[in-house]
């Protein structure tokens, strides 16, 4: 028998490895999942039918909507993207101009292109000391929408891959002021509503994937909306851009993981991460909430060569979430126990990290201004293309968007002029392509 990916996975899986990544489940059983064929059912009388009212599933949305704080909530099987979409579907009219957080995952800007939106973007400052991008200014918001009066709808991602937040209920009230709805790209921040605050109240649309940092199954993702969006509205959009046959056991687990963080004992474990992660910050060079308002159970490594601090964890047999080259991402949640965070003390240590300050001047720079937007967004999809090896595409137009994963945020978006200054950054940071796409003829 051949099998080489589940092989490659289970392999994997018996080498035991720290999983301080996404999923969030970190390899723990999945009490809904156990009989994963039993319960994989499709529409029928019984099981409900997710694009269609009433029934168990939108009894089981309306009480993650409750718990959220929200008027309504959309289950997703295509993670964070297809609510990205969705949104920005319900959001704003083709050929809209759109206030966009530089810091947008692609997904957006695949959603502008298919859309055909024209973004406007919305830099943030850079905290050098820290080597990241800080929180969207709401001055700046301000700002942009008085000199843009005819930008309706703002797009801001809380948290970062980072972990940083921007204040989405100060930004709420700017953006609703100028008559603008407010979309809040949550991927990452599932979990903020076990933490005792309110981290997207105002917002109109909140899209995050519960598979990132909660116990669910990957691609298991949330939509919520306020009035005057219905889920009626929410369906109909959804239905543009996911299957029309979502997976029962996802949206049964997301069922599971409400009751289990809100009725069990999750909400409680996750506060126990949450000060877990503080006295990491404390004992290893960290981003702290000294640098900017933070994600809780998010740890930052700040190291001189983030790379390679990375290829030592894994070599313990510890595997972070991202590295740059001065940062090494780590994400933990509610299924990371004394015994985990144990071992990740122990492979720190190994690396020399405990009670060494950060590095005087992170070596991360910023990345350069947007360039030069020569098309929109969807005349870059759908144009001619070529892939060019990295030191021919000074002054080409960037026909997707150019992006280190992870983060997947893009350095040049899609329609831009790729600037010499462009390409010396991606150099820098060590940018792992070997060849980017352009647009044929421009």
């Amino acid at each position: 028998m051949s099998t080489p990916l589940y092989s490659a996975l289970r392999a994997f899986q018996a080498a035991d490895p720290l999983r301080m990544a996404m999923p969030g489940h970190k390899g723990q059983s999945l009490p809904p999942l156990a009989d994963y064929a039993g319960i994989d059912f499709t529409e029928l009388p019984p099981t409900g039918n997710l694009y269609a009212p009433g029934g168990p599933i939108e009894a089981a949305e309306q009480l993650w909507a409750e718990a959220w704080g929200a008027d309504c909530c959309l289950f997703l099987t295509g993670g964070s993207t297809q609510g990205v979409h969705t949104m920005l579907l319900r959001a704003a009219a083709p050929g809209a101009e759109i206030l966009v957080d530089r810091v947008s995952h692609r997904s957006v800007h695949t959603g502008m292109a298919l859309l055909d939106l024209r973004p406007v973007w919305l830099t943030r400052p850079w905290l050098a000391g820290a080597g990241v991008a800080g929180p969207a200014e709401p001055d700046r918001v301000e700002k942009m929408l008085e000199s843009h009066p005819n930008i309706k709808t703002v797009c801001i991602t809380s948290p970062t891959y980072y972990g940083v937040l921007s204040d989405i209920p100060t930004l709420s009230h700017i953006c609703h002021t100028h008559g603008a709805k407010l979309l809040a790209d949550g991927a990452h921040g599932a979990h903020l509503f076990l933490t005792g605050e309110d981290p997207y109240r105002g917002a109109d649309y909140v899209v995050t994937s519960a598979h990132k940092t909660l116990r669910a199954p990957g691609q298991s993702a949330l939509l919520f909306a306020n009035a005057p969006e219905t889920l009626d509205g929410l369906r109909w959009a959804s239905r543009t851009f996911a299957t029309s046959s979502p997976s029962y056991p996802m949206m049964a687990a997301l069922d599971w993981a409400r009751d289990y963080y809100c009725a069990g004992v999750g909400q409680s474990r996750y506060r126990e991460t949450c000060a877990s992660v503080a006295r990491l910050r404390r004992d290893y060079p960290a981003l702290t909430p000294e640098d900017a308002p933070l994600d809780p159970a998010r740890l930052v490594l700040c190291v001189e060569d983030g790379f390679r601090a990375e290829r030592e964890l894994q070599a313990l047999g510890i595997y972070p979430e991202m590295a740059d080259a001065a940062h090494v991402v780590l994400i933990l949640t509610d299924c990371d126990g004394p015994e985990e965070i144990a071992r990740l003390r122990r492979g720190l240590d190994r690396l020399g990290l405990r009670g060494k300050r950060r590095p005087a001047g992170i070596v991360q720079p910023p990345p350069p201004p947007p360039g030069r937007q020569k098309c929109t967004p969807r005349e870059a999809l759908f144009a001619p293309k070529e892939a060019v090896p990295l030191e021919r595409a000074a002054g080409a137009v960037a026909g997707e968007e150019v992006a280190p994963y992870p983060p997947g945020v893009p350095v040049v978006a899609p329609g831009e002029e790729i600037e010499k200054k462009v390409l010396s950054y991606l150099r820098e940071i060590g940018y792992n392509e070997k060849k980017v796409t352009i647009m044929q003829n421009r």
